[in-house]
C-alpha cells in the first residue's frame, strides 16, 4: 500500500497542526508497518487498531493526558475506517455489503524517518518496501495512459430515493427515530489512470481532510470538511456538519434563516454533545460555535464546534466506539437510525460517512469521509445523501444529494 499526498492543504482553511504534520512527515518518511482489515475477518475494530498503534510504539491507551513525542517510535500513522466499521464499532450490523469489496475496511499505515528495515514484527505488521501499483483500467491490466470516465450508474433512481425519504418520514411520525441521514451510491466504469482524477478530488476548495490512499486494486480520494474527532492536549474536539445551501448570497441566507436546517443541525450537535458526554469530565462539555456558516465548493454549509476534556484513561478506542459513526451521517437516535438506514439504502456505504486521517504523537485527528470516493477495480465510486427530518421534502433531497455529489463528478471527469 501507499500514501499519496496525504492530508494535503488544499482549501481556504487552515487545517490542524497535525494534518500540516502528517503532510511533512510523509513527503520524508517511509512506510513502516501497515494494518489492513475486513469486517469478515472477525473481530472489534476499535480494538484491533488499538493493538496494531500499540505494537509499533504509537499506544493510545489514555488520551486524557499529552505523550512525551520523544517517546514515540513512528513519525505518524493514516488511518482510515469505513462505515461497516464504525457500525460494528457502534454495536450495530455492519448493513448491506460495500459495492466496491477490494477497499479494506480498516487501514492503519505507520511512517518512520530514516532506513527501512525488514522483517517487522507481528502478525498483522507487514513491510511493504515496494508498494503495488495503483488500479488498472480494468483489474489485473496495466493502466492506459489515458483517462476516460464512463457513464454514471445509480444504485436508485431519483423516484426510489424519494420513496425511501418518504418511509423515513412514516417512522419519524411512528416515534421510532427523530432523524435519519440517508446516503445514495453511483459509480462508472473507468480506463487510464485514476491516480490524476482523485487528486483532483482532494484538492477541491473547502476541503480540510484531503487525502489520496491507494492499495493493490483500491483507491480512496477524500476532499472532506467536517472532522470527526480532534484531540489535542487531552481535549476531544468534533464538528458536525449539517445544513446545505448553493454557495451565493441568498442561499446563505436561506441557510441562516431556515427553521428545517437550523433544528436538523442542533439534533445532530446534541447527539455529539451526549456521545462527548459519556467520555468526558463531568461539566467539561461545551459547544465552542454553533451554526456557522463554512463554503465547501459551491455549496454552503453549516458546522458547529463541539469539545470536552476527557476522562483519566479514556483511550482511542473508547473515543472511536463513541463517535462512529459520526452522528451527521446516521442521525438520532444513533442505533435506531442506523437501522433504519441498513433497511432503506440499497448498498453499503464502503469507505465513505466513515473516517480518515492522522495519529501523530501527541495528537488524534480524523475527518468524516464525506465527499468520499472510491476506486474499485475498473469501477468509480461515489456517496452522497442528507439528513431526513419530518420537515423534509423528498424532491428538495433528491436534489441536496445530486448538489453534493455534482463537484466530485466534475472534479473526476476533469
Amino acid at each position: 500500500m501507499r500514501v499519496v499526498d496525504p492530508l494535503v492543504v488544499a482549501g481556504p482553511r487552515s487545517l490542524s497542526d497535525s494534518a500540516r504534520s502528517a503532510t511533512a512527515c510523509c513527503q520524508s518518511a517511509h512506510e513502516h508497518a501497515r494494518l489492513q482489515w475486513r469486517v469478515s475477518d472477525g473481530g472489534e475494530p476499535a480494538e484491533i487498531l488499538t493493538a496494531f498503534l500499540t505494537e509499533v510504539g504509537r499506544p493510545v491507551d489514555d488520551l486524557s493526558r499529552p505523550r512525551d513525542p520523544r517517546d514515540a517510535r513512528l513519525c505518524g500513522v493514516s488511518v482510515m475506517i469505513s462505515a461497516a466499521a464504525s457500525a460494528v464499532m457502534a454495536g450495530a450490523p455492519p448493513g448491506p455489503p460495500s459495492p466496491a469489496p477490494a477497499v479494506p475496511d480498516l487501514v492503519a499505515i505507520g511512517y518512520r524517518h530514516g532506513r527501512p528495515r525488514r522483517g517487522v514484527g507481528g502478525a498483522r505488521l507487514r513491510q511493504d518496501p515496494a508498494p503495488p501499483a495503483l488500479p488498472a483500467g480494468t483489474a489485473g491490466r496495466p493502466a492506459a495512459t489515458g483517462w476516460r470516465l464512463g457513464e454514471w450508474r445509480d444504485s436508485w433512481t431519483a423516484r426510489e430515493h424519494a420513496a425511501a425519504v418518504s418511509r423515513v418520514r412514516d417512522a419519524i411520525a411512528a416515534g421510532d427515530v427523530y432523524q435519519v441521514n440517508l446516503v445514495g451510491h453511483a459509480s462508472a466504469e473507468f480506463t487510464g489512470d485514476p491516480l490524476p482524477a482523485l487528486r483532483r478530488v482532494a484538492a477541491l476548495p473547502g476541503a480540510a481532510y484531503p487525502a489520496v490512499l491507494a492499495g493493490a486494486g483500491w483507491a480512496v480520494a477524500c476532499a472532506s470538511p467536517e472532522t470527526l474527532v480532534e484531540v489535542g492536549g487531552g481535549r476531544a474536539v468534533t464538528r458536525p456538519v449539517k445544513g446545505t445551501r448553493p454557495a451565493t448570497a441568498a442561499g446563505r441566507a436561506e441557510l441562516l434563516d431556515s427553521a428545517k436546517e437550523r433544528a436538523e443541525h442542533v439534533m445532530i450537535v446534541d447527539l455529539s454533545r451526549n456521545d462527548l458526554g459519556r467520555l468526558a469530565v463531568t461539566g467539561s462539555v461545551r459547544v465552542d460555535e454553533l451554526y456557522a456558516v463554512r463554503r465547501w465548493c459551491d455549496l454552503w454549509q453549516a458546522e458547529s464546534t463541539v469539545s470536552a476534556a476527557l476522562a483519566p484513561g479514556v483511550g482511542l478506542a473508547d473515543l472511536l466506539r463513541a463517535l462512529c459513526p459520526g452522528g451527521s451521517v446516521t442521525g438520532a437516535p444513533k442505533l435506531a437510525a442506523l437501522a433504519e438506514i441498513a433497511a432503506q439504502e440499497p448498498v453499503g456505504r464502503g469507505p465513505s460517512m466513515g473516517a480518515l486521517g492522522w495519529i501523530g504523537p501527541q495528537t488524534v485527528d480524523l475527518g468524516l469521509t464525506i465527499r468520499t470516493v472510491a476506486v474499485d477495480g475498473a469501477r468509480v465510486h461515489l456517496w452522497a445523501g442528507g439528513g431526513i427530518t419530518w420537515g423534509s421534502e423528498p424532491a428538495a433531497e433528491v436534489a441536496e444529494a445530486a448538489a453534493k455529489a455534482a463537484p466530485i463528478r466534475s472534479a473526476l471527469a476533469g
